[in-house]
């Protein structure tokens, strides 16, 4: 059917699908996330992003016993329970369940769709983190995450949301500051539009954390392979993150934080085939003030007893 200026919505038994031209967004219930976004016929997810509390390990992390006071963050991390899914149309609540849903047909427009999905963490105490997904008729998605804090919870290493893509990209290009950057170590670094063509890891003789750029305003990621056999077009595609509010920091690697953790050696670590992109509204410090064993200055921690909020849009 032609595509109008307004969105086309289909209510599944498990999936919800917003479409328009040029793109395709399917909503799991059952999964609990964005599980499929696709760009001119190219899919951009292989599973769906959900919170991140971990980055691996860095020597000074070791040194300082962090994994030992706040290691609970990285199970966490792993296994994340959704408890609940809403869907609002046009500013009105849906009931998107069966038998509900059935009531739509299948030409279903909308101005705006919205999406928010509930995160309990298995944390001790637990807590909940808040996304919600907003789609326009243009189809660009605002993300915005709101972390509670608890009283009671260890220091966070980070938080963001992670996604992780079918294939290993090609590249990526950042407005933002130069070079591998963190909260504490980014004073030498310069304001700019950087290409990153290699995405692997900073070869200490561990594997741990690295890669991370602050002070992000947009991010585009390329990418030409595809787990799709029958595509013949082979030419890249681009994903686009813009800051909503304020700038975010990210990291773009072929690995998960647990992968790197799992790793004593890069021999160690599985084949790079995936793309592991996690934009972050907070990151911790990584110290090195003593020869690694000293605890990151105050101002660089990252109280998991206090709210955090922060937004950003795919395009």
């Amino acid at each position: 059917m032609a595509y109008t200026d307004k969105l086309r919505v289909v209510y599944g038994d498990y999936t919800l699908g917003v479409h328009g031209e040029g793109f395709d967004y399917i909503f799991s219930y059952a999964q609990g996330g964005l599980e499929s976004i696709v760009k001119n016929g190219y899919e951009w997810l292989y599973r769906c992003p959900k919170p991140t509390f971990w980055r691996a390990l860095t020597d000074n992390d070791r040194g300082s016993k962090f994994h030992i006071k706040s290691g609970s963050w990285l199970s966490a991390d792993m296994f994340i329970d959704c408890k609940e899914t809403q869907v609002i149309m046009d500013g009105e609540v849906q009931k998107p369940y069966a038998p509900d849903n059935n009531s739509f047909g299948g030409d279903v427009f909308a101005d705006e769709i919205i999406v928010k999905y509930t995160y309990e963490t298995i944390s001790n105490p637990s807590t909940t983190v808040l996304v919600t997904y907003t789609v326009n008729a243009s189809g660009k998605i605002q993300v915005d995450v709101h972390y509670n804090g608890v009283k009671g919870l260890p220091e966070l290493p980070v938080f963001g949301m992670r996604f992780i893509m079918p294939t290993l990209a090609d590249k990526y290009i950042y407005k933002g500051l130069s070079g591998e950057t963190y909260p504490d170590r980014k004073a030498g670094a310069q304001k700019g539009v950087y290409e990153v063509t290699d995405l692997s890891l900073t070869p200490y003789l561990v594997p741990q954390e690295c890669g991370m750029r602050m002070d992000t305003e947009w991010l585009e990621i390329s990418r030409h392979t595809s787990l799709d056999n029958s595509r013949t077009d082979q030419s890249p595609q681009t994903l686009r993150i813009e800051k909503e509010d304020k700038e975010f920091a990210f990291s773009c690697l072929p690995y998960t934080a647990s992968e790197i953790e799992n790793a004593l050696h890069h021999e160690e670590l599985p084949p790079a085939r995936r793309t592991v992109l996690c934009v972050y509204g907070a990151v911790r410090g990584v110290g090195g003030i003593d020869s690694w064993g000293s605890d990151v200055e105050d101002e660089y921690h990252i109280s998991a007893e206090e709210d955090i909020r922060y937004s950003f849009t795919i395009c």
